[in-house]
Order: C-alpha cells, then sequence, then structure tokens
C-alpha cells in the first residue's frame, strides 16, 4: 500500500513541503511543459515551481494541442528557456517592455528536445538563455555540466535576471528542504560516496 500523500506537493504526507512553498507574484509569466516521464519523479522541481508562483502553469504532455493558445498569452511575448546558437542572454526587462511569457520545457536533456521537436510552435519561438548562473544546489544529481541546473533553480535564477528588484530566493526553500531530506535518508556516508 502507498503512503498516503498530499494532493498539493504530492509528497507524502509526513514530508509534506506545502508550509515553505511560497506564494511569488510576477511581472513575467512562466510556462512550465512537463514531459510526463518527470510527473512521479521523486523531486518534480517544476511543480515547485508553479506552486510557489502565482503568474506560473504547469502542462503536462508531449504533444500539446492547445500549444497556440497557451504561447498566445494578450500582453505577453514568449520566450523559451533553452539553449542554442541563436539564443539570446536574459537582461533586465525595462518597465516600458512587454513582460515575458517564458516557456521552460522540464525533463532531461533528451526529453527537452523531444518536446520541440514534436512542437513544431515550441521550436520556432525566439530563445533565451541564462548567463552567470550560480552552481546547482541539486546535490544528489550527476550534472550533464558544471551549469546544469534543475528546473526550478532555472526558472529562480531566470525571474531573478528579468525582475532584479524582487526576491526570488523563497522559491529554493522547498527545493533545499527537499534535498537535505533526501541526503539525511540515504545517510551521510551513501551520500559521501555516491555524490561528492
Amino acid at each position: 500500500m502507498s503512503r498516503p500523500r498530499c494532493e498539493r506537493c504530492l509528497r507524502p504526507q509526513n514530508h509534506c513541503l506545502c508550509a515553505l512553498i511560497p506564494q511569488l507574484d510576477s511581472r513575467t509569466r512562466v510556462l512550465i511543459l512537463q514531459h510526463p516521464s518527470e510527473v512521479n519523479h521523486a523531486l518534480n522541481t517544476a511543480r515547485l515551481a508553479a506552486l510557489g508562483l502565482i503568474n506560473a502553469q504547469l502542462a503536462v504532455g508531449e504533444v500539446f494541442d492547445n500549444l497556440d493558445e497557451l504561447l498566445n498569452v494578450p500582453g505577453y511575448q514568449a520566450r523559451l528557456l533553452f539553449p542554442g546558437e541563436e539564443a539570446t542572454a536574459l537582461r533586465p526587462l525595462s518597465n516600458e517592455a512587454s513582460p515575458i511569457l517564458l516557456v521552460v520545457p522540464d525533463g532531461t536533456w533528451r526529453k527537452a528536445r523531444k518536446l520541440l521537436h514534436l512542437n513544431p510552435l515550441l521550436a520556432a519561438l525566439p530563445r533565451v538563455t541564462l548567463e552567470n548562473a550560480p552552481t546547482s544546489r541539486y546535490r544528489l544529481r550527476k550534472a550533464p555540466g558544471p551549469d546544469a541546473l534543475s528546473t526550478l533553480e532555472a526558472i529562480t535564477h531566470a525571474l531573478q535576471t528579468l525582475e532584479p528588484d524582487r526576491s526570488f530566493e523563497p522559491l529554493l526553500r522547498p527545493f533545499d528542504t527537499l534535498i537535505e531530506g533526501q541526503i539525511a535518508a540515504m545517510g551521510e556516508e551513501t551520500f559521501r560516496r555516491n555524490h561528492s
């Protein structure tokens, strides 16, 4: 029998993170397109981001039939947070500029590329990328590169870049607690042996 889960954060009830999840507002709208394989992932950082941001939406799928509707939000300019030769570095928004609809694919790099391949509208969006990204706090994962971030970390850094007058740091509180809990569950010695 499975342990009872919190219906909001989907964590086991005795490890519910809801008390740590903020309710932050932003000029930037965040649209997270989550590959179905990520939904039941133990850390599911995309869900934490969507819960912690008032102006965010999480959609799960591989092919998004309503993508045109999701991307064309009146008053916003859609940008895909994904590296590429034509990607431009994110910069702070000026007060006069239209706010950004930041579209973030969530999944492994392979799954994220598949989302772009299966959704031509997504692949056609102007791309933006992060500059001066912090070191990932995701100490449980072997990252593909030194600048690889979890979805939640990438969104937090992107929002901090676009809106430097606000602090989006509280978004990372449940994430840090989650990582600490996972390390405690596996034991310090196992963690050091496998992740340092």
